[in-house]
């Protein structure tokens, strides 16, 4: 079994698709717990309906970001969580919590790494004009979206296509590689 937290901020599609994916459920993954840095956000209804316990907590309620992180780590420890999944979390990790899950915590990022980081990578890549963007999946370190590399996509950019239109095929793909992604990984750990 290993027990992970997903850390969302909005609307929580990657989250439902790694919630209610069978294959992650029969290969050990349990989530133990949700936490979000917004008390409106969409995906706490979502863990809530799934009965999976929520952790509400703001960085504007702490006097710094490692105040904030530290309440964070006490709070996982109750759980004894193994890893880290991020699924829309739109805030910068900083050591506090990478010191606590050293290559624990992993990221999926809507464009190829490392071209386009940070929180519009979708739309800095339409803007940029080039024909090919995708998804990458990487661990966390202290810089933004320039952890390792574990597992990329690409995705054509057709010439007539809306933002609109790309986000979705984004969002399609992220659905489809972050649960295969975190299945390979689990399939591995039980192999060492």
């Amino acid at each position: 079994m290993v027990k992970v937290a997903i850390f969302a901020s909005g609307t929580g599609s990657n989250f439902e698709f790694i919630a209610d994916n069978q294959a992650l459920k029969d290969a050990g993954l349990e989530i133990e717990v949700l936490v979000c840095d917004r008390p409106k956000a969409a995906v706490i209804k979502k863990a809530q309906r799934r009965g999976i316990p929520t952790f509400i907590i703001q960085p504007k309620d702490f006097e710094n970001r490692s105040h904030y992180e530290q309440v964070i780590v006490t709070e996982l420890a109750r759980y004894q969580i193994d890893t880290i999944l991020l699924a829309g979390y739109m805030r910068v990790i900083t050591s506090t919590l990478l010191s606590e899950y050293p290559m624990e915590i992993i990221n999926i990022h809507p464009a190829l790494l490392p071209l386009f980081p940070g929180i519009h990578g979708i739309e800095d890549a339409y803007k940029a004009g080039v024909s090919v963007t995708g998804v990458t999946i990487h661990y966390i370190d202290e810089g933004v979206d320039t952890g390792p590399i574990i597992a990329q996509q690409s995705i054509p950019i057709l010439p007539d296509e809306t933002l609109e239109q790309l986000e979705s095929k984004i969002h399609d793909v992220e659905h489809q590689l972050y649960p295969k992604v975190i299945l390979n990984l689990l399939n591995n750990e039980k192999g060492d």
